[in-house]
Parts: C-alpha cells; sequence; structure tokens
C-alpha cells in the first residue's frame, strides 16, 4: 500500500475516489434514497460509503462489477446500521426495511436496478419489445398483437433492443 502521507499517494487515493464518485454516485445515492426515503440521510450514506473507500483504496482492486457490488453492500450495511442506531434511539418513526433486499438477494436487487437504469436508455420501441417478449413472457406473435406491429418488426425491434441492452450495461460496469 501507498504511504498515506505521501502527497502523490493522497493525491491518487482522491482521484480514486472523485472517480468512484462520479461513476457510482449517482446510482448508490438512488439506491441508498429507496432505503432511507430520505435524501439527507441517503447523501451522508453515501458520503460514508466513498470515505470508506478512500480509507481501502490502497487495498481495492478488482474489475468494475466487483467494485461497484462492493460499494452498494457497503452502502447497504450503512443504510441497516443507520436505521436499527435510529429505531434504537427511537428519535424519530423509521423507514420500513421490510422491502429492503437481504444480504443473499442484494447482488439480484443490484442486478435489477442496473437492468432497469439500462432500459431507460433504450428507445421505447426497442424497450417495448424487449419488456413484452421477455419480462411479459409472450410469443413474438402475441407481442406484435399488444403493440400492434407486424411480427417481423417485433424481432427486429426485440435483436437491436438487445444489442444496446448489452452496450448500455456494459457501459455500468456489469458483465452479468
Amino acid at each position: 500500500m501507498a504511504n498515506p502521507m505521501h502527497p502523490r499517494a493522497r493525491d491518487s487515493e482522491e482521484e480514486l475516489v472523485q472517480a468512484l464518485h462520479a461513476e457510482h454516485g449517482a446510482a448508490l445515492l438512488g439506491f441508498v434514497m429507496r432505503i432511507t426515503g430520505d435524501t439527507q440521510r441517503a447523501e451522508d450514506i453515501v458520503q460514508e460509503t466513498l470515505l470508506r473507500a478512500w480509507r481501502k483504496a490502497g487495498s481495492l482492486d478488482g474489475d468494475a462489477s466487483s467494485l461497484r457490488s462492493w460499494l452498494f453492500t457497503i452502502a447497504h450495511h450503512l443504510a441497516i446500521d443507520e436505521h436499527r442506531a435510529r429505531a434504537a434511539r427511537a428519535e424519530e418513526p423509521g423507514v420500513e426495511l421490510s422491502n429492503v433486499p437481504a444480504a443473499g438477494q442484494l447482488d439480484r436487487a443490484l442486478e435489477a436496478w442496473q437492468i432497469t437504469e439500462s432500459l431507460a436508455t433504450l428507445s421505447r420501441d426497442h424497450r417495448e419489445a424487449i419488456v413484452e417478449t421477455y419480462f411479459r413472457g409472450r410469443s413474438v406473435a402475441e407481442a406484435a398483437e399488444v403493440l400492434g406491429v407486424p411480427a417481423g418488426t417485433v424481432k427486429s425491434r426485440t435483436y437491436y433492443g438487445l444489442r444496446a441492452l448489452r452496450a448500455a450495461l456494459e457501459e455500468r460496469g456489469w458483465g452479468g
């Protein structure tokens, strides 16, 4: 690990945290907002998550998706800890965390989040074709009827939509 007292080591660690914030900050904030329901608390948790990344800057390695999972796991644990501390102090009625994914389900929740974000980047036509065929389980003929387009159009939109979805997911560091 680099000597944290050395100015270059500090600069590179700060650059790492800035890069992490730029790449993952918005997604982390949205994720924590869904857990806490409070913007200020969510911002505090994201800040603490990035502070922990800074503290571990010398030992952080791996691919982008494992780093993203690590950040989301840390944020999830911090949100749970913060909720428990508030509940113990009984300062205010807290957000019910029964709908927050358990640790074993966190990866699935993160994947669903990334897929949802990526789907939102597609054109409406591509997104509708994918939703009808993959997520609603309709055949091409059924999707064509629902969408009011020929079956060949559904096939084409699905094909190109999946290519665009794959690219959007890869941009987010997901190798799913």
